[in-house]
């Protein structure tokens, strides 16, 4: 009867638990980890020569899961139990830890003691470490930015007693040098992110692409890592990185989610996240693997580059709709947007004027002013309102002042197809960093007619496929091609423009909700 009742109790891997915490620290659950080492030839964990390494460890599980598939492996060349797990443990598997309570934890997940050279150890090492090292390094500070991460000195110049976010893997110019070994295997879950003093979220700076530029230049048999897709569209810093991995056809495999809680339950990522093999003696088009966030999935077979976008097309069934968005060879909308604060107001004037005494903001209706469109409140609670500045105050774009024009929102859900309220500017009209400028036109109804373009579910379309975190910029619009706003449009002149079969309709028509009144 105790037997039975054991067995029907459910217990659940510590770190799966992990996993699922929401936390800053972004957790890999074991099944996730053996689905990239699924992608991996599986007759490496039969070859006792091969050596792996994690370069980020946090709770061990990539090194703890390859042991198990080594130890089943290399059962036939290694009989004898014991002398395979010295093996394993002494000659194959390497970590490097982000810090010394991650360092701890990696070890006791491994060795099942946080101290390799103690009695509960698997495996006893003649050092505290085993083969997953911690050391403290320090940022390289040149012109007040790390040479290394980018890291900010005024933030993070920090005492003995703090945490530096220096990570030892990508703070040297020589990595070969950390374990004085070549590796075959390089797997892990890096870093994402550091705060570049301006907060987090989306004013944090990446840091996941140096981990793997770093890899790289180990000159490793396969990399496989777990990443925000962030990269594929946007990104603060990432164009370059972008550019490379587009490139880059040794990119065998890419599972890509648009909902990053597929892959880590307990956080929010905008913009999904992916996990991907990179195969040196591979050569072609990359297996990529991609699911909505209403769940539909779908395989396709590619070159991650493509003559239509600087970004990566994730989802396929998108591929043909740009493809005929763009076979007129039209200008792009994004050339009549304006790049972020268009006329130099920032998206804190209402909240905080005094901080902007020659702005000389006022909420009381003067003709002798420019109407000023911005945002009061905190997030979650701010709301549009409406104030009035001196013309002198504008700093850019003053051209644009006595035009016709549109704001659109700078900021809402990545999940959404249909943006906040879209303004049309006046002449004598200006707006503050919480808005794009789209136009400038002659008359208003050149500004509506760009209105009604805007509106169409095919619009909305492109612009979503093009996005990848809560911020728009001009280059969200870079799929979307201009049209003549002298006449109106609607999706059906759009679909018949562009020759969209019914299929590719109905793909725009269930994904792109329709857009309420505008005012």
């Amino acid at each position: 009867m105790l037997n039975q009742l054991l067995e029907n109790v459910y217990n659940p891997d510590v770190l799966s638990c992990l996993a699922n915490l929401s936390n800053d620290e972004v957790f890999t659950s074991p099944d996730i980890v053996n689905k990239m080492l699924d992608m991996l030839p599986q007759e490496i964990f039969e070859n006792p020569d091969t050596t792996f390494l994690d370069p980020s460890c946090k709770t061990g599980v990539f090194l703890r899961e390859i042991a198990k598939r080594l130890i089943t492996g290399l059962e036939k060349q290694i009989p004898n139990l014991n002398d395979r797990l010295e093996h394993i443990f002494k000659k194959q598997l390497y970590g490097i830890s982000l810090t010394e309570l991650t360092s701890l934890l990696s070890r006791r997940s491994l060795y099942c003691s946080k101290w390799p050279n103690g009695e509960y150890s698997i495996v006893k090492f003649p050092n505290p470490e085993g083969r997953i090292q911690y050391k403290r390094v320090k940022h390289t500070w040149a012109n007040r930015k790390c040479k290394y991460c980018d890291a900010n000195k005024s933030v993070y110049e920090r005492g003995e007693d703090f945490e530096t976010y220096a990570y030892q893997f990508i703070h040297t110019d020589k990595p070969e040098e950390l374990f004085n070994m070549k590796f075959d295997v390089i797997i892990g879950n890096p870093p994402y992110q550091l705060s570049d003093g301006g907060g987090t979220g989306d004013s944090a700076r990446p840091i996941y692409h140096i981990f793997i530029q770093q890899a790289k230049k180990l000159n490793p048999r396969y990399i496989a890592m777990i990443v925000p897709s962030r990269w594929m569209k946007g990104g603060k810093g990432l164009d370059n990185f972008r550019n490379e991995m587009m490139e880059d056809t040794r990119i065998k495999y890419i599972y890509d989610y648009e909902d990053a809680k597929e892959c880590f339950p307990g956080i929010h990522l905008d913009g999904g996240v992916n996990y991907f093999l990179w195969d040196k003696s591979y050569n072609g088009e990359c297996q990529y693997h991609y699911k909505s966030f209403s769940g539909e999935e779908s395989t396709s077979k590619r070159f991650l580059k493509n003559g239509l976008s600087e970004t990566v097309i994730r989802d396929y069934n998108q591929m043909t709709i740009i493809e005929k968005a763009a076979s007129y060879n039209e200008e792009k909308f994004s050339k009549i947007c304006s790049a972020r604060n268009p006329f130099g107001y920032y998206s804190d004037l209402f909240n905080d004027p005094e901080k902007y005494p020659s702005t000389k903001l006022s909420m009381e209706e003067d003709e002798n002013k420019l109407k000023i469109y911005g945002v009061k409140g905190k997030k979650g609670g701010s709301r549009r309102v409406i104030g009035y500045v001196d013309r002198e105050s504008v700093e850019k774009l003053k051209g644009d002042v006595n035009k016709f024009k549109l704001y659109f929102s700078k900021a809402y859900m990545t999940t959404s197809t249909v943006p906040p309220e879209i303004i049309v500017g006046f002449p004598g009209t200006v707006c503050t960093e919480t808005f794009i400028e789209i136009g400038t036109f002659d008359t208003e109804e050149e500004a509506l007619n760009c209105l009604s373009y805007i509106r169409t579910k095919f619009f909305r379309a492109l612009l979503f496929y093009n996005r990848h975190s809560l911020n728009i910029s001009r280059e969200s619009f870079e799929l979307i091609p201009i049209q003549d706003f002298t006449q109106e449009w609607n999706d059906e002149k759009l679909y018949a423009k562009y020759q969209l079969t019914p299929d590719e309709i109905e793909f725009i028509e269930s994904h792109i909700l329709a857009m309420g009144g505008e005012k």
